[in-house]
C-alpha cells in the first residue's frame, strides 16, 4: 500500500467512472490516482450477503463493504451513518466493493451527512477537477 496516495473523498456514483491502471495497486478517476476511497453513508441491509457484508448508501449509489478483522465482529446495524475508508475493487455487473481499512460510526453527529456532500464538492473543486479535466 502506497500511503503517499491519499484516500480520495468521493461519492459512490463516482466509483462507476474509476478505471483500472497498469499498476494493480491503484485505480484512476480521470487524472486522480488512488488506492483507497473515503466514503460516508447509511448502512442498508444486503440480501444474500454473507455475515461480513454490508452495503453503504450515500444517496448517489451503493457500495458493498467487505469487512474483516475487528470490523467484522463489531455490531453494525442498518440505519447507522458511517465513514468508511478502504481499497476499491472494480467488479463487472455487480455493485462496487470496498475492502474496509477503517470504519467509524458517525450517527451521533446529526449534521455529518449534509457536511459530507460539501466536503466532497470542496475537495473535487480544489484538487480533483483540474486533474480530471486534464485527462478528459
Amino acid at each position: 500500500m502506497d500511503y503517499s496516495l491519499a484516500a480520495v473523498k468521493m461519492l459512490c456514483s463516482q466509483l462507476r467512472d474509476a478505471k483500472p491502471t497498469p499498476s494493480q495497486n491503484a485505480t484512476a478517476l480521470g487524472g486522480v490516482l488512488f488506492q483507497r476511497a473515503w466514503l460516508q453513508g447509511v448502512l442498508v441491509p444486503i440480501s444474500g450477503g454473507g455475515d461480513n457484508s454490508l452495503v453503504l448508501d450515500d444517496g448517489t449509489g451503493l457500495v458493498e463493504l467487505g469487512l474483516s478483522g475487528d470490523f467484522a465482529i463489531r455490531q453494525w446495524k442498518s440505519g447507522m451513518y458511517v465513514m468508511v475508508v478502504g481499497v476499491y475493487h472494480i467488479r463487472t455487473g455487480d455493485i462496487p466493493l470496498l475492502k474496509v481499512h477503517k470504519m467509524v460510526d458517525l450517527s451521533v453527529s446529526p449534521d455529518r451527512e449534509a457536511m459530507w456532500y460539501l466536503e466532497v464538492m470542496d475537495a473535487y473543486r480544489l484538487f480533483y477537477e483540474p486533474l480530471i479535466q486534464e485527462f478528459s
